[in-house]
């Protein structure tokens, strides 16, 4: 399976709004907790390795260049 870089959403600003809605109230360290949470759930949901190692790859490289002096591609 391909990494798929196209949204798979019918309504993608609905898919962004739960995810922003459900970080609404918590603080700082709640949230990263769920962002992690929610990436653990999702990359195991897709249970495919070579998908997961893209997706990390894609991004790193999304990651502000200060964020990146450890990142290699």
């Amino acid at each position: 399976m391909a990494l798929s870089t196209q949204s798979n959403f019918a309504n993608p600003d609905a898919a962004y709004r739960r995810i922003v809605e459900a970080h609404r109230g918590l603080g700082d360290e709640q949230s990263a907790t769920l962002d992690a949470a929610l990436v653990l759930i999702l990359a195991n949901h897709i249970g495919d390795i070579a998908v997961l190692d893209d997706a990390i790859a894609l991004a790193k490289r999304r990651l502000p260049n200060a964020a990146r002096s450890d990142v290699t591609t």
